[in-house]
């Protein structure tokens, strides 16, 4: 789904950022650029964000994603 029209960002997008290492909604604008233009994304933008980044993720189950090289550690060690 589009989340943001003006800088065609989806909420899958969004998650990849997150699952990437994005760890805060001002990162996410920088990164994407989501609700920086008209602001009509806001609400849903944000909503998306926190789902993935600490609400739980939607797509996969996992309670908030650890940065990939936290993840790498941990399934090396």
């Amino acid at each position: 789904m589009i989340v943001c029209v003006c800088h065609r960002v989806s909420d899958r997008a969004i998650a990849a950022a997150v699952h990437g290492g994005c760890r805060t909604f001002e990162q996410l604008q920088v990164e994407l650029g989501v609700a920086t233009r008209c602001g009509a994304c806001r609400g849903c933008a944000r909503e998306t964000f926190e789902r993935h980044a600490g609400g739980g993720c939607g797509s996969c189950g996992v309670a908030a994603h650890a940065p990939i090289a936290g993840r790498i550690a941990a399934a090396v060690a």
